[in-house]
Parts: C-alpha cells; sequence; structure tokens
C-alpha cells in the first residue's frame, strides 16, 4: 500500500518509452501496455530511482501548477494503480 512516508521505484520486469510527452509502458509479465499522460509521464521518469512521495510532490509542483494538497492526493491515486498492475515496488519506510 503506497503512503506518505513510502518509497517507490519502478519495477525491473517492464520496459517503458516516451511518446509527445506521454509514456507507454509495456508490463514483461502481463503482456499489458498502459499510457500516461504528460504529468503521469513525469511522475513515471522520476520513480525509475527511488524516490518518496514528498520528493515526487515537490518535484511536480516545481513543474506544473497544481496545490501541493491536490497533488498528493493525485500522486497517491496513480502509484496506487501503478502498485496493483504491478508496475511499481513500494517500500514503506518506517520512522523511528
Amino acid at each position: 500500500m503506497v503512503a506518505g512516508n513510502s518509497k517507490v521505484v519502478a519495477v525491473s520486469e517492464q520496459i517503458s518509452s516516451e511518446l509527445s510527452q506521454e509514456a507507454v509502458i509495456l508490463n514483461l509479465k502481463s503482456g499489458i501496455y498502459y499510457g500516461l499522460s504528460e504529468v503521469g509521464a513525469s511522475i513515471w521518469n522520476l520513480i525509475q530511482e527511488p524516490k518518496t512521495i514528498n520528493e515526487i510532490r515537490d518535484a511536480i509542483v516545481a513543474e506544473y501548477e497544481v496545490e501541493p494538497e491536490r497533488c498528493d492526493r493525485d500522486i497517491l491515486t496513480l502509484l496506487q494503480q501503478l502498485e496493483t498492475e504491478g508496475l511499481i515496488e513500494v517500500r514503506n519506510e518506517i520512522s523511528v
């Protein structure tokens, strides 16, 4: 489950390509293609290396005109969908 303190990263069992500021992803396990809009593609590019939700939000807020609270909600929604489809790995960090 994706939460605010989670780190996320794209799984290695996929290939992706950018097309006109959008992204197309092929899940190599299922053989299913997925498409992402411009903002989704920006998020996808960010998570090629492990990133926290805060790092993703800060990058998107800096790049697009969006309120941080809405950005958080939209990012969590997208990441939960990507996790459900097996396209990302979620690492829940525990604060001590």
